[in-house]
């Protein structure tokens, strides 16, 4: 997995750096602080950030939400050496997939690692389910427009109705949504005058 490291303490990124590779991944950075993490992500692209909470210019928060907002969310594990009460909600409210408290022995480095990879491949799934489901509501939303459109200017019982865009759609070799489209956009030649 490629990793991006952001820590502005250079003996903590080097030995993190050094324990991500032991472990198979490979390292870019690492970064100094947020804003030069952002610029690497942006042109490495990695597969996971690996922030310290603190650091200089913009913290390991605040990275992860720009990168969220510039498109390139990934699977976050945020470090930090002291723990503020209040870091753990923060950490959720930014979508952090990990968390760890310096110091950190491998287990816990690839065990986070994993976790937050698999918690954010979960998250994508679900955003592509809920788009789905969303679409197919909106689908069903012009095919039952277009039937009461039928209905009535036609005179149809549904059943009748539903059975016309069905034919139409199989004639013309195309979706049934798009054949309620069709008939949707051209409600006002259907109305009786």
């Amino acid at each position: 997995m490629r990793i991006l490291v952001a820590e502005d303490d250079p003996v903590i990124a080097l030995g993190l750096g050094a324990r991500l590779a032991a472990l198979g991944h490979e390292v870019i950075g690492p970064a100094a602080d947020g804003v030069q993490a952002v610029e690497l992500a942006q042109e490495q692209e990695p597969d996971l950030y690996l922030f310290d909470v603190h650091m200089p210019h913009l913290d390991g928060l605040g990275a992860a939400q720009r990168l969220t907002e510039m498109g390139l969310r990934r699977p976050v594990v945020i470090i930090t050496g002291v723990p503020a009460p209040d870091l753990l909600e923060r950490c959720v409210a930014h979508g952090v997939n990990a968390y760890l408290v310096k110091p950190v022995d491998d287990r816990q480095l690839e065990a986070s690692i994993l976790l937050a990879a698999s918690r954010h491949a979960e998250l994508v799934a679900l955003e592509e389910e809920v788009s789905t489901a969303r679409h197919a509501l909106e689908d069903r939303k012009v095919v039952e427009h277009a039937k009461a459109i039928l209905m009535e200017a036609l005179g149809l019982p549904e059943p009748d109705a539903f059975r016309r865009l069905q034919q139409t759609a199989r004639k013309r070799n195309a979706k049934l949504v798009d054949v309620a489209r069709d008939v949707v956009a051209r409600e006002d030649l259907l109305r009786p005058t």
